[in-house]
């Protein structure tokens, strides 16, 4: 699994759709997204740890740098969630790197690593990230999911609908399912701004 490296800036967010016009009263700050009233925009941070790591691996040959991600998520708000969901091997390089997570300031949720008699495995946190999406979404005005995975645009939006809240999703575009990018407020394409130098 990845290292870490020391934060460093990170390229502007791009938006790709607003579906809610009471959402449009939220402005952009040197300080981070407010809302109408000057409240710091509050965020829900869910990172599909599986996910990010091989579609970052298999599209740039390099590892996402979670600092990067971290420092560009202060500047859009304040923080009040943020999971990590990762798989438990008992591997000695992994479990540092869930501490540097930990460190950096994600909760970090573990599932066993479970080999079946057939040889298939089984690890997705596909369940477990939707429950504390929907248990977020009621206490943020942002959830933020990383995850190329399309079965996760229904529970974006059902939040989006049910809570009057912005999703934004960070993924490498070309193995993102469109589905996903489209339940979205804002997709945030993973780039060399969110890599390991």
């Amino acid at each position: 699994m990845p290292a870490i490296a020391p934060p460093a800036t990170a390229t502007p967010m791009s938006a790709s759709s607003s579906r809610d016009s009471s959402l449009d009263s939220r402005q952009n700050s040197a300080h981070g997204t407010r809302d109408a009233d000057g409240a710091r925009t509050r965020l829900a941070v869910f990172i599909d740890v599986q996910n990010i790591y091989y579609t970052t691996r298999d599209t740039f040959g390099r590892q996402f740098d979670y600092r990067r991600l971290w420092a560009e998520l202060e500047r859009l708000g304040s923080i009040q969630h943020a999971y990590a969901y990762a798989i438990d091997r008992g591997d000695p390089k992994q479990q540092q790197f869930q501490q540097r997570l930990r460190e950096i300031g994600f909760e970090v949720k573990l599932k066993p690593f479970i080999q079946r008699g057939d040889g298939s495995a089984k690890g997705d946190w596909d369940v477990g990230i939707t429950i504390d999406v929907m248990e977020a979404a009621p206490e943020v005005d942002e959830i933020i999911l990383a995850s190329g995975d399309g079965d996760f645009a229904l529970l974006l939006d059902h939040v989006a609908t049910r809570h009057a809240i912005t999703t934004r999703v960070y993924g490498v575009e070309a193995l993102t399912a469109l589905a996903l990018m489209k339940s979205a407020h804002h997709f945030r394409e993973v780039d060399e701004s969110l890599l390991m130098r």
